[in-house]
């Protein structure tokens, strides 16, 4: 029977600060326990897999009444970050086996002058905003001129990023799209940032963000899991931004997806399907509507309806499926700040052959999740991270 593993990411549901948080700005973080504050967060299935047993996670400044329980169905572990970043583009590439030295270039103070003269002559648009911004407070304050001069609005934040927003009226998804990829093509070496992203808006003000958001990643700067198993023959499907993360490298099929719910069901598709390799899901709203935002109650409610939905999952596990459920950073939807936490990740494995209870503790990167993932499905290992496959199998 062929091998599947499907990797669900849960985007920054991040399980309690690093030692290095405070370096970051992020002491106190813990994502997990934040949520827990929510009278909307009800998380049975997490937590009967061992979600609540993970080494140091319940460990937070918040009030909550969340209890590990006494006999695990899954095996878990915490997974510290080795790469300088706490976004997605790192904590994904690190996953998937490439560890990011130096963090990626962010513009704290907006992007440089003459970045945005070359983008302006490209393009033939001018630009307006150009300064660190809440995705819907921008449009709702420089909207309206965007829609009466035409001209892009460019944002970044405090993740390294180069954001152009624009009213699907007066540009187009597709044209957005374009004025995109010349960004990439100008956002290389120093100035290299880790996501160029389309946000197209529409509707009146203060207008409303649509879900064509489209991502145009930076390049892995090394071998993925991904790039590995699809040079060895194996199926690599990824839904949701997994695709956009790693700039199409990779992967053998893909759908992108307009929120979590259908992130959900077309990852329960593709369970109900034969295929022999990796599923790779990233389900985004937790963080994009939720964390950013400072939602805690709308979090809270994310991951209980991900969690509502997993005994479906559960059931069309085959006998040598794995299921695993993580994280890519933090997004502490109660501090003041808006942005990325530095956190450990969840790291949680069922299957039919998953011994029970397993707890594995703290692991020292990321990207002992796809040394793991390779080791499963047979497949060359990178060099980077190590197996846990031993102490995960019955």
């Amino acid at each position: 029977m062929s091998k599947r593993v499907f990797l669900i990411v849960l985007d920054s549901f991040g399980v309690g600060e690093e030692p290095d948080a405070a370096e970051w700005g992020d002491e106190g973080s813990n994502t997990l326990c934040a949520c827990a504050t929510s009278p909307y967060f009800d998380i049975p299935n997490l937590t009967r897999l061992g979600l609540l047993n993970i080494e140091g996670a319940l460990e937070s400044v918040y009030e909550h009444q969340l209890a590990p329980v006494a006999a695990p169905a899954g095996a878990f572990a915490r997974c510290q970050e080795v790469s300088r970043g706490k976004d997605s583009t790192v904590g994904h590439w690190e996953i998937a086996g490439v560890i990011s030295p130096r963090p990626l270039p962010t513009y704290p103070d907006g992007c440089p002058a003459e970045l945005l003269r070359a983008f302006e002559e490209a393009t033939g648009r001018q630009v307006i905003c150009n300064q660190p911004y809440s995705g819907t407070d921008v449009i709702r304050d420089f909207g309206s001129e965007m829609v009466g001069s035409g001209a892009l609005i460019v944002y970044t934040s405090a993740d390294s990023v180069f954001q152009i927003a624009a009213h699907e009226d007066v540009v187009t998804p597709e044209e957005l799209y374009e004025y995109c990829r010349i960004a990439r093509e100008l956002l290389q070496g120093d100035d290299g940032v880790g996501r160029v992203i389309a946000r197209p808006f529409e509707g009146e003000w203060p207008y409303a963000r649509t879900s064509r958001r489209h991502d145009f990643s930076l390049e892995p700067t090394g071998t993925t899991m991904l790039d590995q198993l699809k040079a060895h023959g194996y199926d690599v499907l990824s839904v949701g931004k997994i695709y956009d993360l790693f700039a199409g490298r990779g992967t053998t099929d893909h759908v992108l997806t307009s929120g979590n719910p259908d992130g959900i069901e077309k990852t329960i598709a593709w369970m109900e399907r034969d295929f022999h390799g990796l599923c790779f899901t990233n389900l985004v709203d937790t963080d994009m509507i939720y964390g950013h935002r400072n939602d805690v109650d709308g979090y809270a409610r994310a991951i209980s309806y991900f969690d509502a939905q997993l005994p479906r999952m559960l059931e069309l596990l085959r006998d040598d499926d794995l299921l695993m459920v993580t994280a890519d950073h933090g997004c502490d939807p109660v501090t003041p700040s808006t942005d990325h936490s530095r956190e450990y990740i969840p790291w949680v494995i069922t299957g039919k052959q998953v011994r029970a209870g397993a707890d594995l503790g703290t692991l020292p990167t990321f990207a002992d999740i796809s040394a793991t993932v390779l080791d499963y499905l047979g497949c060359e290992p990178l060099g980077v991270g190590t197996s846990r496959l031993s102490d995960i199998l019955a």
